[in-house]
């Protein structure tokens, strides 16, 4: 089953912002998905003020990169994004468990999602469609 919608493809220049904000946004999680491979003192550290042991650290990099190749394919990158937010409200979850700073550490899970979506709302007319700004 297919669903006509009727809206307008981007403009060159709503399509590069969206570009842009998409691409800032899979940069840091490329960066976090490396880093929780690679496993530095910094990461370890991390993982154990989050009370979380440091092996499940391989299987949230896989599941990230995997929400990321997803996003990045214009056919599934709405789900990709719906998944990536999940992955991110874990992540905010495990910063309120142990109660971190508000503005830095518990809210860039959020900036960075604002990023996603924003980038694919610009992007994307179903998301647009999906989710119109009302005069």
């Amino acid at each position: 089953m297919s669903v006509a919608i009727d809206v307008d493809a981007p403009s060159k220049g709503r399509l590069w912002a969206g570009r842009v904000l998409s691409g800032i946004a899979v940069l840091f999680l490329l960066f976090d998905a490396t880093i929780h491979l690679l496993k530095p003192e910094a990461v370890v550290k991390g993982f154990a003020d989050l009370g979380y042991p440091i092996g499940v650290s391989l299987p949230l990099a896989i599941i990230e990169l995997v929400c990321i190749v997803l996003y990045l394919i214009p056919r599934t990158s709405i789900f990709g994004a719906v998944l990536l937010t999940g992955y991110l409200g874990g992540a905010i979850a495990a910063q309120l468990r142990v109660g971190a700073p508000l503005f830095s550490t518990l809210l860039f899970p959020i900036y960075v999602a604002l990023f996603l979506w924003g980038g694919l709302y610009l992007r994307d007319p179903v998301v647009r469609a999906f989710m119109p700004v009302r005069r």
